[in-house]
């Protein structure tokens, strides 16, 4: 089951936009546009905060758990 986290990867300040890019299949710096367009409304700052504060960060994935 796919699920979605922050990812520990592709992140600039939290790992939001990588993580929301990661399970959509889609170029992070498409997801950081958009945000950045609704941070000038002031709506996106607030969404982005929560997104933070709820989303999970991405597993640390240790040799044994990859899969091949």
């Amino acid at each position: 089951m796919k699920r979605l986290y922050r990812s520990r990867k592709d992140r600039i300040i939290a790992g939001v936009c990588g993580g929301i890019g990661e399970y959509f299949e889609i170029d992070p710096t498409l997801i950081r546009l958009v945000w950045l367009l609704l941070g000038l409304t002031g709506a996106g700052i607030v969404v982005y905060i929560v997104a933070w504060a709820i989303v999970p960060e991405e597993p640390v994935s240790t040799p044994a758990t990859e899969p091949l």
